[in-house]
């Protein structure tokens, strides 16, 4: 397929342009035996292998395209460990390509927002994409923060923010203040980023906790310093080679003028010896660039991007933004059209501006 041909010249300037971004430091480490450093941010936050093997199938649903199936919680992939969740509210920008929910789960009892990631027959066109993105807007509030604009406007300019506010705001009235757990995979991790920032500002760093699954780097090194104070409960897990972690490219010599992973990393990746395979989960520094974890490797691989804990995370249809709604149009309560925007509630809409929330 032609897809495959521009996957293969693509993962070899991968390799090129890897090599000249990486730190002289950033050899790989010894593999042969399981590496697990605990360190703790200053609340004493800390990765929880549990929680992580949840959240991961939420941002795994959260690429379900029939929309009924997915409201109802039946879909083939809301099972497992998400039993018991009760979806709010279902967000698609058709436009813009974005998928979001927002719903409230029993363990652990939180509110959950996940977004969804690149459908899986564009991957290799957005992974290119990311090459180049600038750092093309100043994030507002914080001095010499830089974000890209592509990311920032996919979460604030569109229908996607004023909704999830609304519906957090809902959840919170109906089932009290409940924490948040945001999640998301790939580009879905990038506004799942961007969002819990957003809520950390609102409701507090104490009230959020992020968790992503292979996300792009999204900002430069002071957006980094910024996110990290204002979003201390953050885990930001990677697999193996993954190529997007890597994305857009990290140039340490470059200072404020490159990307920048935010911390906290956790390495998925497996080491071999003889006949044994291990699987490690590796809790890296707080630098969010740390040498001995993904940056170790240099990322290639589509196939590791597309899988995490065991569990898919790619589009359940061939089209770029398909999405199905069953006759059964009553199970949604509310169904209305916003912005070229299709929005399933349990709620009525409800005339209200952000500032208000």
């Amino acid at each position: 397929m032609a897809w495959l041909g521009r996957t293969a010249t693509l993962l070899l300037l991968v390799a090129v342009l890897l090599a000249s971004a990486s730190s002289p430091t950033a050899a790989a480490a010894g593999q042969g035996e399981t590496v697990i450093r605990l360190k703790h941010s200053d609340d004493g936050y800390s990765y929880n292998h549990t929680l992580a093997h949840i959240l991961v199938e939420y941002a795994s649903a959260v690429y379900t395209s029939d929309l009924t199936s997915l409201f109802l919680w039946t879909c083939p992939r809301c099972k497992g460990h998400t039993k018991g969740f009760e979806v709010i509210e279902i967000i698609v920008d058709v436009e813009n390509c974005l998928q979001a929910f927002v719903g409230v789960a029993p363990d652990p009892r939180s509110i959950i927002i996940a977004f969804r990631g690149t459908q899986q027959h564009s991957v290799s066109n957005w992974i290119e994409d990311l090459f180049w993105k600038q750092l093309d807007v100043a994030y507002p509030g914080m001095p010499d923060a830089m974000v890209h604009h592509g990311f920032y406007t996919a979460y604030y300019n569109t229908t996607m923010r004023y909704e999830i506010l609304k519906s957090i705001k809902w959840a919170r009235k109906t089932y009290g203040n409940l924490p948040i757990n945001v999640v998301g995979h790939s580009m879905g991790g990038a506004l799942a980023s961007f969002c819990a920032l957003d809520l950390s500002v609102t409701f507090g760093s104490k009230e959020v906790e992020l968790m992503t699954f292979g996300q792009p780097r999204i900002g430069n090194p002071a957006f980094a310093v910024y996110f990290g104070g204002q979003v201390p409960r953050t885990i930001r897990v990677t697999h193996q080679n993954d190529i997007v972690p890597h994305l857009p490219p990290y140039y340490y010599y470059l200072g404020e003028w490159t990307y920048h992973h935010f911390a906290r990393e956790v390495w998925l990746h497996e080491s071999i010896d003889g006949n044994v395979i291990t699987r490690n989960e590796t809790l890296c520094d707080d630098s969010g660039e740390d040498p001995t974890c993904s940056r170790s490797v240099y990322g290639m691989s589509v196939a590791d991007h597309l899988e995490y804990y065991g569990v898919t995370l790619h589009a359940d249809s061939r089209g770029t933004c398909q999405f199905v709604i069953g006759a059964a149009n009553s199970v949604y309560s509310y169904i209305r059209e916003v912005d070229g925007s299709i929005i399933l509630s349990r709620y009525p809409e409800e005339p209200e501006t952000l500032e208000s929330m």
